[in-house]
């Protein structure tokens, strides 16, 4: 499944997408919700490995994608790791999104549903999965 930039951030969850890579801008972009991203995402390098984790930190800033870096927890060993954006080839939004379908706007919707069905409503948040 492939979509574009702005078919991602339309999206209620970048889970499954897989974005182009083709320019910097893409790369950086894509990096970007990787970090805002609370699920796991697979980072395929250049060499061919591919690489399982939460993205924690990213310094997209500088002129060169070599000098950026996505900061990565390693879903399997634990392990922190630096990667440079160059040596990304390709990435997948591959893990549960945590957060999808609990905006506030959603839970808002759904407290206002209860209250016109004449259902008790609490403020009360819904227990963590």
């Amino acid at each position: 499944m492939t979509h574009t930039s702005a078919e991602a951030t339309a999206r209620e969850t970048l889970e499954g997408w897989i974005p182009s890579l083709a320019s910097e801008t893409e790369v950086r972009s894509a990096l970007n919700l990787a970090f805002d991203y609370r699920g796991d995402v697979t980072l395929t390098l250049r060499d061919g490995r591919a690489i399982v984790g939460y993205v924690y930190d990213r310094n997209g800033d500088q002129p060169s994608l070599s000098g950026c870096t996505a900061r990565l927890l390693e879903t399997q060993s634990g392990n922190r790791l630096s990667i440079p954006y160059d040596q990304i080839a390709r990435l997948e939004f591959s893990g549960r999104d945590t957060a999808a379908g609990k905006s506030f706007e959603n839970w808002l919707k759904k407290y206002q549903e209860k209250k016109a069905a004449g259902q008790t409503a609490s403020i009360e948040s819904d227990p963590l999965d």
